[in-house]
């Protein structure tokens, strides 16, 4: 496993956009996090300081943080895509094939790549929450520092689905321009079905089964966390309440996803003519 991981991080960071794109993945969202931490004054009128209205506060840091920073995963997304444009492009994927690396060898390569990415990211947001929570947070009790550390899992199998998409799309499309529009495009695709179960059928049955696509169940692992805010603030608005917890089943079909789409791509590959 390090043998192949160590091969795929350096073709990444032999390639520069690569690298550029590497770099962003991982320090911009954590430095979004460190900045949106301090005091940012407005011209001389008034001051914000996100930590004062407690969105800082544990629990609630490992909810707001994961939520937020698992938008910056496009910006890797680039890179999955690329992984595999480029293996294409570059005819690299013909020549590791020749000097010995096995197709399932190939797919491998680039699933651990994509697990340690997203490890890696999973682990420096975690270590920045954990660090900001401390400075900010009214609640240093232990069983509260912890509490909803779930999200940080949710986190990592966000990534890891996402990322196996991307990988999947670049397997079938083999350029990563047209990758990247056929990921809008699901998006795109997924809302519409949405909007024809919901007139057509209406209740409650066209949400539980939007639930399981792929793009629609990746971001229903982490709800947004905003409502929750306001709840703090107006604890007397039950209506407000809502179900943000990290739940086992939502895990399991973003995983069973990841798994489908890792073997879709292997047998792309191994039935493709190189």
């Amino acid at each position: 496993m390090l043998r192949l991981v160590k091969l795929e991080l350096q073709k990444l960071w032999l390639n520069k956009t690569s690298r550029v794109l590497i770099i962003i993945s991982f320090i911009l969202p954590f430095t979004v996090i460190i900045l949106s931490s301090i005091k940012i004054p407005f011209f001389g009128l008034f001051t914000l300081e996100l930590g004062e209205l407690g969105i800082f506060n544990f629990p609630i840091i490992w909810h707001i943080t994961t939520f937020f920073a698992s938008y910056f995963k496009f910006f890797f997304a680039i890179v999955v895509v690329s992984m595999i444009g480029n293996e294409y492009s570059n005819k690299t994927l013909k020549q590791n094939l020749i000097d010995g690396l096995s197709k399932k060898e190939f797919i491998l390569s680039k699933f651990y790549t994509i697990v340690f990415f997203s490890l890696s990211a999973t682990i420096l947001i975690g270590i920045a929450s954990f660090f900001i929570g401390l400075i900010y947070s009214s609640y240093t009790e232990a069983s509260i520092i912890f509490r909803e550390v779930e999200f940080l899992l949710a986190y990592f199998v966000k990534l890891l689905g996402f990322f196996s998409l991307c990988l999947f799309f670049g397997m079938l499309l083999k350029r990563s321009a047209f990758a990247l529009g056929f990921l809008v495009m699901t998006w795109f695709v997924e809302g519409i079905i949405y909007l024809v179960m919901e007139t057509q059928i209406g209740g409650d049955l066209p949400d539980k089964i939007f639930n399981f696509f792929p793009i629609q169940s990746m971001y229903k692992l982490i709800d947004q966390p905003i409502q929750r805010i306001a709840m703090t603030k107006f604890p007397e608005k039950t209506n407000m309440a809502y179900d943000y917890a990290v739940h086992w089943y939502e895990i399991a079909i973003v995983l069973g996803w990841s798994a489908l789409f890792i073997f879709l791509s292997y047998r792309l590959l191994k039935k493709r003519d190189l």
